[in-house]
């Protein structure tokens, strides 16, 4: 499988970043954090194998701000888990959707 079967997204930060591709999951939590606005996301609602991880690549390598709020949830395994909120404002200009519909 090439780099280019995966899902990815043609992104900005915005006023004035660079265009940007990012693949994989790192698209992938960038879209969720997109879609999820100010409210922000969780590995709870949005399950993925490692969310840490496709935050920390998205603000390391791509320079995209991104909050992290620590909730507490109680139940049998009590403790805490993350909320991701997307800080800076990001515009897709394309994306794996959108280009393999448009072929």
């Amino acid at each position: 499988m090439n780099r280019r079967s995966k899902i990815w997204v043609r992104a900005k930060v915005l006023p004035d970043g660079e265009p940007m591709t990012i693949y994989g999951r790192e698209a992938w939590c960038l879209r969720r954090l997109i879609d999820a606005g100010e409210k922000g996301c969780t590995p709870i609602e949005q399950p993925a194998p490692r969310w840490s991880a496709y935050v920390h690549a998205l603000r390391s390598e791509f320079g995209i701000a991104i909050e992290t709020i620590h909730e507490a949830h109680a139940g049998p395994y009590k403790g805490s888990h993350a909320r991701y909120s997307l800080r800076s404002r990001v515009a897709i200009l394309e994306d794996s959707t959108t280009a393999r519909a448009a072929a």
